[in-house]
């Protein structure tokens, strides 16, 4: 074989290359387009939910189905190149040289048969490694090249002694070239049968079910002009929550993103439970079961794929239009807590319908900036898109290396009469609205980090700060919400795919009422979380996790509130 090779080159270098370089071409055309929007998973980024890598933090997610974008484009995505079309001259590709041992091979390849293909990046990639497969392709493609300038009566760009080595060769290589015959062969019936009996041309559907057993335990706390409670008020809960992702595309690159849902996790935090909000689950509601709209958003590219605008029509927080970069963000496998996810004075800021830019300025550096508004839908004074409540929003993502990632971003929201909710549901009662309904305005800055020390621990956390202001003539000063969390990640614990996770925080707590030191909460409560997602396989996985509430509602006669749950994850 080696001396059939040897020969081959030294009489005829040109035929050897094509065979030999081919191959290189073969496999560039092999290698997938990375389009913008392409999760997914995001639904499908990550299905075998492996190690969580920093470096993907922009766009991935611990689990897809929360896929907030759901998830919002990474700057890894937002770089796209399209594959190069033909070569028309060696110089196209950037690492050929003329110094190069096989330039003149490439260069008559190039000009007698034009059948090289380089890279997206322009590049050749001559110098990597390739399989006696990927050899067989190549000059399987060589061969087609060849036949059809036959047929094509240029037979003077054909030598005897090209078409004696290619014969040789074809005969060398003929049980690869059969092989492959046979997978083209087979591929080709399952892409028939596929078609046949695909959901939609253009439609992916994809699904996650939630199975959430779930209890707290403490005596109800006092607060918002309720009482103190000397027993458990609370009762073991089975709940669910089924999510439909039905998602579109019509150029590959853009994603047009229906999502319906219905569930029926409970909301502890109602007067006659614990009567705080730092008890609420990562997804809960009104126990109403039925199937709703829940997302509806498209987004697409620009600028030559280094930009993004995503249109949203329903159900889009800021966490959707500005993902956070916690591991634990996912309500159906990260934190079990609706304060453990991320930023609640950022990312729970009004928002139902909006439109975002992102924009990577390089592999590092990504800004996102956008509108948002949470009842868009409704034309009555003081509503609608732009004279009701809505969220201004900017973000920069930086990642300098593979195992560290920041975000700084920066909201102004406006919340309308009696529509007041600056903590997204989490924290203290006066946090959520300290001046009882007032119209009220507020700027809210977050900072967030993750570390990843080893393929097995990362670090991270975030802060927030919020300035707040009642919006009715007065003279008020502005009060000071503060909030904030330390993580502890550890991916594959015990096995791949699987996560472990320690969160310690503040939630939301007035520090500073401006001039009413009544609006300032007296103490400080503290949130511990331990979780573990342990991965079955891609479809189900099962979180036993647990949280403490030390000083609920921020008031210290309050008595510790713990809350256990064991949530279950199938994914289709």
């Amino acid at each position: 074989m080696k001396k059939l090779i040897w020969n081959t080159f030294k009489h005829s270098p040109s035929v050897f290359s094509v065979a030999l370089l081919m191959a290189g071409s073969a496999i560039a055309a092999e290698t997938p387009l990375q389009n913008v929007g392409t999760d997914e998973g995001s639904v499908n980024q990550n299905l075998a939910q492996g190690p969580i890598e920093i470096a993907q933090a922009f766009d991935s997610r611990p689990m897809p189905m929360d896929d907030p974008s759901l998830a919002p484009v990474g700057v890894s995505d937002l770089d796209n190149g399209e594959y190069m079309d033909q070569v028309t001259s060696v110089t196209q590709l950037s690492d050929v040289q003329p110094t190069d041992w096989a330039f003149q091979a490439l260069q008559s390849l190039v000009e007698r048969y034009g059948c090289i293909a380089g890279y997206p990046d322009g590049t050749y990639k001559g110098n990597r490694a390739m399989t006696r497969f990927e050899f067989a392709a190549g000059l399987n493609a060589c061969l087609d090249r060849i036949t059809e300038l036959i047929a094509a009566a240029t037979t003077n760009l054909v030598t005897r002694e090209d078409l004696a080595v290619l014969q040789r060769l074809q005969e060398e290589f003929a049980a690869e070239l059969a092989a492959l015959r046979g997978r083209v062969d087979s591929l080709e019936a399952r892409t028939a049968e596929l078609e046949a009996n695909q959901f939609s041309t253009t439609t992916k559907l994809n699904g996650e079910v939630l199975f959430w057993l779930s209890d707290t335990w403490g005596e109800r706390a006092a607060g918002r002009g309720v009482a103190k409670s000397d027993e458990d008020k609370t009762e073991t809960s089975f709940a669910y929550r089924v999510r439909l992702n039905f998602d579109t595309s019509f150029t590959g690159k853009d994603r047009l993103r229906t999502r319906l849902q219905a569930r029926n996790v409970p909301n502890y935090s109602d007067r006659d439970l614990t009567n705080t909000l730092m008890t609420r689950l990562a997804t809960d509601d009104d126990l109403d079961d039925d199937f709703e709209l829940d997302k509806l958003a498209y987004r697409f590219p620009l600028l030559d794929g280094k930009g993004e605008i995503e249109l949203a029509a329903n159900g889009y927080g800021l966490d959707d239009f500005i993902g956070p970069i916690t591991p634990f963000d996912s309500s159906g496998s990260g934190s079990i807590s609706r304060f453990g996810r991320f930023n609640p004075i950022y990312y729970r800021s009004p928002s139902d319908t909006g439109v975002k830019f992102a924009y990577a300025f390089n592999d590092a550096i990504q800004l996102t900036v956008g509108y948002a508004a949470p009842d868009a839908e409704d034309p009555r004074e003081g509503r609608g898109v732009f004279n009701g409540g809505f969220s201004g929003f900017g973000q920069f993502t930086i990642e300098p290396n593979e195992n560290l990632a920041f975000q700084v971003g920066y909201v102004r929201t406006f919340h309308p009469k009696n529509d007041v909710n600056l903590t997204g549901s989490t924290g203290s009662f006066k946090a959520r609205d300290p001046f009882d309904g007032t119209r009220t305005s507020a700027d809210s800055i977050n900072f967030e980090a993750q570390w990843k020390i080893t393929d097995g621990f990362q670090i991270g956390g975030w802060a927030g700060t919020l300035f707040a202001r009642p919006e009715d003539d007065s003279d008020t000063d502005d009060i000071t919400i503060l909030t904030g969390a330390l993580t502890l990640a550890f991916p594959d614990l015990l096995k791949e795919g699987s996560l472990g996770g320690i969160i310690v925080g503040v939630p939301p707590i007035v520090t500073d009422g401006g001039d009413d030191d009544d609006l300032k909460d007296d103490d400080t409560s503290i949130h511990i979380e331990i979780l573990y997602r342990f991965q079955m396989n891609d479809n189900i996985a099962i979180t036993p996790a647990l949280f403490v509430i030390t000083n609920p509602n921020h008031i210290e006669d309050n008595d510790t509130l713990w809350v256990g749950s064991v949530r279950t994850q199938f994914r289709f």
